[in-house]
């Protein structure tokens, strides 16, 4: 329950974070790299789960079009042929080293920057003096609430970006459409949207499903495709980059454990960054579609856990949607800092109901994945690890510790 300090608090937090990131770092940066956001064409792209996933195609097919493009993502920045890496557990860098990226940009003869563009970032100003030529918007759901403390806070700052843009386009299928629509007054911004029910040419619609057999996915892509059309990107062009795209690391990532472990494996692991409510419901149901499809005669075994000093209220609710959608779950660490791990999953077990008898709890992540490969796998069944993807470290306490999904399974498999 949220109480009247724990909201004034907020209130107060955002003159103060205004003072000391938008004053004192942001602008001081602006000046020293010559306000170099001025000479690029942002487009930013916002929401509770699929920021990284639509960056990274969208990216991906504006230089596939010949565009000029530079990412800033979660994974990491990338300006020409260089990649580097924006930090742990952060998608929106400090002023300070996003301004020297976007000089770096300007060097390069980047035209285009895709920005991921996140609530916090926007709350504390990080993001100050950005303002897109597009932005757009995947789906605001359920996350963060420790921090924004209610969905409208959340969607607040979340919409911060899209009353700074020139144009937005808003996914119509999506809870916070109306509300987002009602809050753009049309004589200041074009307002396009995209849907499930647009229709695509025969030839663009069956590449995409063919890159992205998740429902969760095509919505991604379709939002990255409008926003590539609206710029002039052709079909041709469009196809020619959905089949070249190599995919996300540590996004519905199925790992070849032939390579990992030297043998072939009568089971399968897939990585996934799956988080949120949302996010974990629509992995989980994607995949227990291909194995229907597929007809893998195995089990969906799901391994996470919930985040510490995150969000509390989820937990219970993560744990309901795996237990629900999976037929085993092991619940684990992920990211517990200074919070007991125990006590994580204890607040995650509170609302099983009957299925208390598919849950396993292990606290050490790398124990959770050796038992579930070396000693419950079995023929057919299909293991995810969800919720740290990509990343490449484990807070526990105040201290990141280096943390590999993949290293982790090819650990598991020797």
């Amino acid at each position: 329950m949220i109480n009247m300090f724990e909201t004034f608090l907020y209130q107060v937090k955002k003159p103060y974070h205004f003072f000391k990131t938008a004053l004192f770092k942001a602008v001081p940066a602006q000046f020293k790299n010559k306000f170099p956001q001025k000479e690029l064409k942002i487009i930013a792209i916002t929401g509770t789960d699929g920021k990284t996933t639509t960056t990274t195609l969208l990216y991906h097919l504006l230089k596939v079009a010949g565009y000029q493009t530079a990412l800033i993502s979660t994974l990491a920045a990338c300006i020409g042929q260089n990649e580097i890496e924006t930090g742990f557990h952060v998608t929106s860098p400090p002023p300070d080293d996003l301004y020297r990226l976007m000089s770096q940009m300007l060097k390069e003869k980047i035209e285009y920057l895709i920005l991921e563009y996140t609530s916090q970032g926007a709350y504390q100003y990080r993001l100050f003096g950005i303002h897109p030529l597009i932005a757009g918007v995947t789906n605001i759901s359920q996350d963060h609430f420790d921090y924004h403390l209610n969905y409208q806070n959340y969607l607040n700052a979340k919409s911060s970006v899209l009353r700074k843009s020139k144009i937005v386009v808003l996914n119509e299928d999506d809870q916070s459409f109306y509300r987002l629509k009602r809050i753009l007054p049309s004589s200041r911004h074009q307002v396009l949207t995209y849907s499930r029910e647009d229709e695509l040419s025969e030839a663009l619609y069956r590449e995409l499903i063919n890159r992205f057999p998740e429902e969760f996915n095509q919505m991604n892509a379709r939002l990255a495709i409008k926003i590539a059309q609206k710029i002039g990107v052709d079909e041709e062009q469009l196809i020619a980059g959905l089949k070249k795209f190599p995919g996300v690391s540590g996004r519905m990532e199925f790992l070849n454990l032939k390579k990992l472990s030297g043998q072939k494996q009568s089971f399968q692991v897939v990585v996934d960054f799956a988080h949120t409510p949302q996010g974990l419901r629509e992995s989980l149901t994607a995949l227990r579609q291909k194995m229907n499809t597929e007809k893998m005669p195995g089990r969906l075994i799901a391994i996470y856990g919930c985040a510490g000093l995150r969000d509390r209220e989820k937990r219970p609710i993560m744990g309901q949607i795996g237990s629900e959608l999976a037929d085993l779950v092991i619940f684990t660490a992920e990211d517990p800092r200074t919070e007991n791990v125990w006590n994580i999953i204890r607040q995650m077990k509170e609302s099983l109901g009957n299925n208390h008898n598919k849950v396993i709890s292990i606290a050490d992540r790398q124990e959770a994945i050796n038992f579930t490969l070396q000693k419950i796998a079995k023929k057919g069944d299909l293991i995810a690890l969800l919720g740290k993807g990509p990343e490449k470290s484990m807070c526990y306490g105040k201290v990141e510790k280096p943390w590999n999904e993949i290293k982790a399974v090819k650990k598991a498999l020797r």
